[in-house]
């Protein structure tokens, strides 16, 4: 196994949007890829055709692109091992499922749904094992004949896993250590239905890591029961030498309390779940998205990364990809429930922004101003996303923060204004104008501060009531940057426009 060369894959089913748990889960299965000089895969597993959603598959590879988890051959991608959609592999596993009834490790079965229901309720606990499998109309229980004749007519049947009774299977984990499961607790799944010619997951998620030669499998710590059984089969087929260590993920808690992370803790307090909005195309009903709302997806990145997994030592919180890529391990990960704390991503999110590239912000910020019909250079909104972005937690919030340069108020805060309009703030505005306007038109910032200050203090004004004023009439509001910077934005023209549209406002 430690010669093998390190191939993971990442395989959603597209039954909808991408859970923040499940860019959890690609991620990780990223960085370990990376950290070892291995190859990781995007498979698609749609075998339930029954809760296929139209959209999934090209929401979950738009989503992971956006977070820049990469893959290196999978749907998408192309690859040497595809198809990477199970739905296009139906000659691959019936090859598999006949080499298992042919092994005699599976048999099939034409119980009804009906009939299945009748033995749950004559019998409590009803589990379809070796304790029940011979009372039930299957191989096992049937002549062949009748088989054989129930097949060519065409009667639907499944095909199920042979499970023998009171075997220890022990799970190799990476995290957890080794787990001992007794066989008794399985049931004897189904690992193929006729009536679609598809496998369930069970089967094909076996076979297809055996062909993929997929060397770990990263997943939810929910696919934990299921390890005993995949154990089973990769025995079943004598692939023993070719299994996959495994390594199950701690779930996601709720922020508030006990039990695992649902979309409805993120509508309840108001954080988004998915990495893109997504509209169901059933109910139409609008789900936020990190992207929408406003994050980086560097952001995002980082934020996930910690949630369950920690670097250790004297490593900082804030970490880059290639970073987390270097750190990773998954013996760090944690064997506990990871609690969502949602404002610590808004504090990543604070981060990233500050340290971001200001024409980056500027072009994220350029559709919000044509929403507003605000046709700007992109370096005049670049130098205004420079002064307000220390105050944003969100990219939305830079619009909140710097639509005033680009929008002259029309209204003033009343608060402020009752609170720092005074009788001769009127008179102390327009002298400030008559000052502004022998300045240069740029107004540079330091020159305008000290010839504004040395004004104030020849005048006898006090400064906190000039400045105050002096910031309500640019920005309608007591908020924002550095006034000097703020003006230096505008220009003297401009600032000037601002100073008597406030006068003739207030009075």
């Amino acid at each position: 196994m430690s010669d093998r060369k390190v191939r993971v894959r990442f395989a959603p089913s597209p039954t909808g949007a991408l859970h923040i748990g499940g860019v959890r889960t690609a991620l990780y299965n990223y960085l370990f890829a990376r950290s070892h000089g291995g190859d990781m895969l995007l498979r698609i597993e749609d075998t339930d055709s029954q809760r296929f959603v139209p959209g999934a598959e090209e929401y979950i590879i738009e989503a992971l692109e956006w977070l820049g988890i990469k893959f290196d051959e999978g749907v998408s991608y192309g690859g040497e091992n595809g198809p990477y959609r199970q739905s296009e592999r139906r000659d691959i596993y019936r090859v598999y499922v006949q080499q298992l009834l042919d092994r005699g490790a599976a048999y099939i079965a034409f119980d009804t749904p009906e009939e299945l229901e009748a033995k749950r309720k004559e019998i409590d606990n009803f589990q379809y094992d070796a304790s029940t499998r011979l009372s039930m109309r299957n191989s096992l229980s049937m002549p062949k004949e009748e088989v054989d004749a129930l097949i060519t007519s065409g009667v639907q049947y499944v095909v199920r896993f042979k499970i023998e009774p009171n075997e220890e299977v022990v799970v190799s984990d990476i995290i957890r250590g080794e787990v001992t499961f007794n066989s008794s607790i399985l049931d004897d799944k189904v690992l193929y239905k006729s009536a679609d010619d598809l496998p369930t997951y069970h089967l094909a998620n076996i076979v297809d890591d055996h062909l993929m030669k997929i060397s770990h499998v990263i997943r939810g710590e929910e696919w934990l029961p299921s390890s005993p059984l995949h154990v089973l089969l990769y025995r079943a087929f004598g692939w023993e030498d070719t299994m996959p260590r495994f390594a199950h993920l701690p779930l996601l808690l709720k922020p508030d309390g006990n039990g695992k992370l649902s979309k409805r803790d993120g509508d309840r307090l108001g954080f988004p779940v998915f990495p893109l909005l997504w509209v169901d195309p059933k109910t139409e009903e609008v789900s936020s998205g990190y992207r929408e709302s406003g994050y980086l997806p560097e952001a995002v990145v980082n934020f996930v990364a910690l949630l369950g997994w920690n670097p250790g030592g004297e490593a900082s919180e804030v970490l880059s990809m290639d970073e987390l890529i270097k750190l990773f391990s998954l013996e760090k990960c944690s064997k506990a429930g990871a609690k969502f704390d949602y404002n610590k991503g808004r504090w990543f999110n604070h981060h990233y922004i500050q340290s971001a590239d200001n024409r980056l912000l500027a072009e994220l910020l350029s559709p919000t101003l044509a929403e507003h019909n605000i046709q700007a250079d992109l370096d005049y909104v670049a130098k205004a996303v420079a002064l307000v972005k220390e105050r944003c937690q969100l990219i939305p919030e830079l619009w909140e923060q710097s639509s005033f340069i680009f929008v002259r108020p029309t209204s003033y805060d009343e608060k402020t204004a009752r609170k720092r309009w005074k009788e001769d703030s009127a008179k102390q505005m327009l002298e400030l104008r008559d000052l502004l306007l022998t300045l240069p038109e740029a107004l540079p910032t330091e020159e305008t501060e000290t010839k504004v200050k040395q004004w104030i203090e020849e005048a006898g004004y006090g400064l906190g009531a000039v400045m105050n004023c002096f910031r309500l009439s640019i920005v309608g509001e007591a908020k924002g940057p550095h006034m000097f910077d703020i003006t230096a934005m505008l220009g003297r023209e401009e600032t000037i426009a601002r100073l008597e549209q406030a006068v003739r406002t207030l009075g």
